[in-house]
């Protein structure tokens, strides 16, 4: 099979599961527990936390392990929203739906959210934030790389505006970590989302990354585990694999990423050989491993389909937000008219992919294209 769909998750590395091993079979120490056993898986969630916060620049006592990046964007948004009176929120256009749909539901309770546009190229208007209200003003969410057209978002300026009405800035930076380098401490946001399953780790645990200045209620109430930010006995083997996971990608990450833009660059060659091709965002700044593109007059979903059947893993969309039969709301916030952008398909390349996957993925394109043309 040639998997290309690494934004909605990536393999395992076999690195990080002898990492995580032990701690399934012998180390099965409760870490709340002052007996040895207890200790040690204790000593190994600190360990992660050192390298978790490694991989973005962070303090270790600011990491916060969840059980993934929709429980740590949900931290962030509710646990603030919790802490402060209702007011103002500022959020991207282009978010992914762990972080629109918490809006949406703090909308519910009296909360009003006010949507910061972007340009075709994907980028937020920062123009638009002078027409924004200033009274009021409590928090603004925005992610820092869009995990379907893989465009990075510049935050200075809406982290500068943020600043300038003493509020807080959270990030959704599940797509960006392991990608490109990331400085929590100079980046202007209060508050980062990660997950280890994007970067080659276990799914299930993530993290939260949390400026001390922040008040943050929790979500979950139990035995004070995390500073008491998020009840409940830590997944000790999965917070081990991610904190490897991380290690990893900061130990690699410029070579992975320099051999990621190479495939990329191939693969939006043969791509634009295509007739009818789009590329969305082709001209922005991106990650080094995400293409979305669509082809005029054919249909994402069965594309993706027919490609399968070849053994050729690729997404119309977000893993998160697929099935629903309608345009990418990422593409129709860039303006994408709505029979084009029910053509995307998005290609988020890997560690473990290949020229030889490439090839045959443009192959595959171009029989399928030429047959389903008639």
């Amino acid at each position: 099979m040639v998997y290309l769909d690494h934004n909605a998750t990536t393999p395992l590395d076999g690195r990080v599961w002898e990492a995580m091993r032990p701690y399934l079979q012998a180390f099965y120490g409760n870490p709340s527990g002052l007996y040895k056993l207890g200790r040690l898986s204790r000593s190994a969630i600190d360990t992660a936390r050192q390298q978790v916060a490694a991989l973005v620049g962070a303090d270790p006592a600011e990491v916060i392990f969840t059980s993934g990046g929709t429980e740590a964007n949900n931290l962030a948004l509710k646990g603030l929203a919790q802490a402060l009176p209702p007011g103002l929120a500022v959020a991207g256009a282009t978010e992914h739906p762990s972080v629109s749909e918490p809006l949406r539901f703090l909308e519910q309770l009296g909360w009003r959210v006010v949507t910061l546009p972007v340009d075709r190229a994907g980028q937020p208007e920062t123009d638009h934030l002078d027409t924004l209200p200033r009274d009021g003003f409590r928090f603004a969410t925005l992610m820092l790389a869009n995990n379907e057209t893989g465009v990075i978002h510049n935050i200075g300026p809406l982290a500068e505006w943020v600043a300038g009405r003493g509020g807080f800035l959270h990030c959704d930076a599940v797509q960006a970590a392991g990608k490109i380098a990331l400085d929590f401490k100079r980046g202007g946001a209060h508050s980062l989302a990660l997950s280890a399953h994007k970067i080659y780790g276990p799914k299930g645990v993530g993290a939260l990354v949390v400026d001390r200045s922040v008040p943050l209620e929790p979500l979950l109430h139990g035995g004070g585990q995390e500073r008491g930010q998020r009840g409940g006995t830590e997944n000790v083997a999965a917070i081990v694999g991610f904190g490897q996971a991380a290690e990893l990608a900061l130990t690699e990450l410029e070579a992975r990423s320099a051999r990621l833009l190479q495939l990329r660059q191939r693969l939006e060659a043969g791509l634009r050989e295509l007739p009818g091709i789009n590329i969305f965002a082709e001209r922005a700044e991106r990650l080094p491993n995400t293409v979305q593109f669509a082809i005029a007059g054919f249909d994402g979903e069965t594309l993706v389909m027919n490609l399968d059947r070849q053994g050729i893993a690729v997404s119309s969309g977000s893993a998160c937000a697929s099935g629903g039969g309608e345009p990418s709301p990422v593409l129709t916030a860039m303006g994408v008219p709505a029979d084009l952008a029910k053509g995307a398909i998005r290609a988020s390349l890997g560690q473990d992919n290949t020229e030889a996957d490439i090839e045959r993925f443009l192959a595959a394109l171009r029989t399928l294209t030429s047959t389903l043309r008639g």
